[in-house]
């Protein structure tokens, strides 16, 4: 706090959503109790308190709004806040807050574990605020990731079709689907029975439920809808697509009950034809883009073409599968993969930044972490003893209600204010320990990433090239033959570092000793402290 001489007012403000995020952090009472008592150890002035239920994803929080505008009129100098993703977790709000620093309008941040003045190098708070969130937005990514793995150890991500169970004691090794040994012969049965040629669906439904005692998962009988959608699975004949119709099909490890030749037939007597016929290659591009007009997957046909004098030339074309929506355009669109290609790369070169720099970065964020880690080992520590406090206190009156010493009435008052106090703690413990690291970790794959996507994108798998495009952002759409995508925050951060970042490096030129390298990190910390 000692850059904080001159007497600086001082607005305290506090959040809470209901979303998942914050579901479990500190409420706004405990926030503001809990910033009270640190303004009043630091002998800081707090004009008035502003707090809102509302998430801060995107701009239009009604509190924060007016918070700011009487900022800029001058009225205080300084936030004192919980921390600072409960001033934003956008990048307009962000931003905001950033250059109002920057501009020295706010001349002290102070939250819960560290202090944000205008003389410091704005990286670290730029970082902060585009990390905020992504962490949470990553484990929807690690989560496809995870199914996407599994489908191609082929095992099929989601619920197994009637016939057939996921593992739920899986051992390594061990299969993850396996055959229902109450239903598995019986679903063979209706197989059977549709390849005589001579049943309906309808027939051998009736048959299965009310003379074999056919039931789904939860145990109900299994309806018409359902026994159609069985004979259309192709599943039973040990292929499944991963993810639905992004024309991804995978072998199966699980037993199947049927033939590819018995599956296709059962298609042609049903009069469906062979609509599910596996397709067998796999392109790189398909599953992250999504057609801008429908929403549906982006899809990939390879086609060949053979010249006269005999030269045989390989085209793949992208377009929209159609499968929401029959009649939209782009499913006419057709764009070649080496223009996509072309697009990809344009919209990484965006982000690209020297590996110098991504070394740099990582450094500055690591050290600041570090510095802030015996502060915030400390808090956590007095919190968690005075949490094992409580549980103690609430044990002790428990015992003392039970041997008679306290009455019903003295012993449920006593309960519900250790009983708050507990969940008053509890909330801190959880918000200190959530994101301690992990946004430093984002923050390493986002800048490792804007450092190596490019050459990763020209020299990668099918697989590191779908993750790379996931990584991206959200929002890959492909219309008209144009490709668009709303970034990842962190590398909205990035991208306003990256130009500056290059121009340094080209005007620079390769960093030969150790004298170079801290000249070129000096430079790197200018452009920084302008370009966040």
């Amino acid at each position: 706090m000692e850059k904080s001489a001159e007497k600086i007012k001082y607005f305290m403000y506090a959040r809470k959503s209901s979303e998942s995020e914050d579901r479990q952090m500190a409420s706004i009472e405990s926030q503001i109790d809990e910033l009270k008592k640190l303004a009043k150890e630091n002998n800081l002035e707090i004009v008035e308190v502003f707090s809102e239920s509302k998430s801060a994803k995107a701009p239009g929080r009604t509190e924060f709004r007016k918070m700011i505008e009487r900022i800029q009129e001058g009225e205080v100098q300084g936030v004192i806040c919980w921390k600072l993703n409960r001033l934003a977790r956008n990048p307009v709000d962000g931003g905001e807050i950033s250059w109002l620093l920057q501009q020295s309008v706010i001349k002290h941040i102070q939250t819960y574990g560290r202090s944000y003045y205008p003389t410091d190098n704005v990286l670290m708070m730029s970082v902060e605020f585009g990390m905020a969130n992504q962490f949470v937005k990553d484990l929807s990514v690690d989560t496809k990731r995870g199914m996407r793995a599994k489908a191609e150890r082929g095992w099929c991500p989601g619920p197994a079709p009637v016939g057939y169970l996921h593992n739920p004691i899986k051992k390594q090794g061990e299969k993850e689907v396996l055959s229902d040994e109450k239903r598995f012969g019986i679903v063979s049965k209706c197989w059977a029975m549709m390849l005589m040629g001579a049943h309906t669906v309808p027939q051998v439904w009736e048959v299965a439920v009310n003379r074999w005692g056919l039931t789904g998962r939860m145990g109900k009988k299994l309806s018409l809808s359902n026994m159609y959608a069985l004979f259309a699975n192709p599943f039973y004949c040990g292929e499944f697509e991963y993810p639905l119709g992004s024309g991804i099909w995978h072998q199966g490890k699980h037993e199947p009950m049927i033939t590819r030749k018995e599956f296709e037939r059962v298609q042609t007597i049903m009069g469906w034809g062979n609509k599910s016929r596996r397709k067998t290659h796999d392109i790189s591009m398909r599953g992250p883009i999504l057609c801008g007009e429908c929403g549906a997957m982006i899809t990939a046909e390879e086609k060949v073409k053979i010249q006269k004098n005999g030269n045989r030339h390989e085209y793949t074309y992208y377009h929209c599968t159609g499968r929401k929506n029959k009649n939209c355009l782009q499913k006419r669109i057709r764009i070649e993969e080496k223009e996509l290609e072309r697009q990809v790369k344009e919209i990484f070169s965006k982000v690209e930044i020297p590996q110098e720099f991504y070394e740099w970065a990582m450094d500055v964020l690591r050290e600041s972490n570090e510095a802030e880690s015996t502060t915030r080992a400390k808090i956590t520590d007095s919190q968690r003893a005075e949490y094992d406090r409580s549980v103690k206190m609430i044990d002790a009156i428990i015992d003392m209600r039970a041997r008679g010493e306290i009455t019903e009435e003295e012993f449920t008052r006593r309960k519900t204010s250790l009983l708050t106090e507990k969940h008053h703690l509890q909330g801190l413990i959880n918000d200190a320990d959530k994101g301690v690291d992990d946004w430093l970790a984002t923050a390493d794959k986002y800048f490792n990433f804007a450092a190596n996507a490019k050459r990763k994108f020209e020299n990668g798998t099918s697989d590191e090239i779908r993750e790379l495009l996931t990584l991206l952002g959200s929002d890959l759409l492909l219309t008209q033959g144009k490709l668009s995508v709303s970034l990842a925050e962190p590398l909205i951060v990035i991208e306003k570092l990256a130009p500056g970042a290059r121009l340094i490096n080209e005007r620079f030129g390769p960093a030969k000793n150790a004298e170079d390298i801290k000249e070129l990190r000096t430079l790197y910390a200018q452009n920084s402290t302008r370009g966040a």
